[in-house]
């Protein structure tokens, strides 16, 4: 990848719905070594896909909490099990597996605190080989969806 190939992305990351002519336009290149720039961008997984961002207040989810948690026995059974669960559950936005403890950072997005207390209530706890878990409620979003490479401009 080099400078030419970090302006696409970082381009494409303000504006996904780019066409390609306008996307090589912001970055002084012709329009077929664009797309041809672009397509080996697609094809070698820097890019990922294309998506809009959604407001998640708009779609009735407004309350957010990240949750901790530890789990019993961190052998590859209990993991895979446990990340399985929880890559089921549709309220988890986002889940990373950790180094140290607690073993997960969990993303939760419900309507409100009552919805999210019965999230916790009825798939948190039954969560397999689940050790301990701990949250705390989002107060306020003011870096989100960063890109991930910057080109001033």
């Amino acid at each position: 990848m080099d400078s030419l190939d970090g302006k696409i992305l970082a381009e494409l990351q303000r504006d996904g719905r780019l066409t390609v002519t306008e996307l090589a336009a912001r970055v002084r290149l012709s329009v077929s070594s664009c797309h041809r720039r672009l397509r080996d961008l697609e094809r070698t997984g820097a890019i990922r896909g294309y998506r809009a961002v959604v407001d998640p207040s708009a779609c009735g989810l407004a309350f957010e909490a990240l949750v901790f948690v530890s789990i019993t026995l961190q052998n590859r059974g209990t993991v895979f099990e446990f990340e399985q669960a929880v890559a089921a559950l549709p309220e988890v936005h986002q889940a990373q597996r950790l180094f140290g403890d607690p073993d997960y950072l969990l993303r939760v997005r419900t309507a409100d605190l009552p919805s999210f207390q019965r999230f916790w209530d009825e798939h948190l706890a039954a969560l397999p080989g689940i050790h301990r878990v701990s949250s705390t409620i989002v107060m306020k979003e003011f870096v989100s969806e960063r890109p991930i490479l910057h080109q001033p401009g």
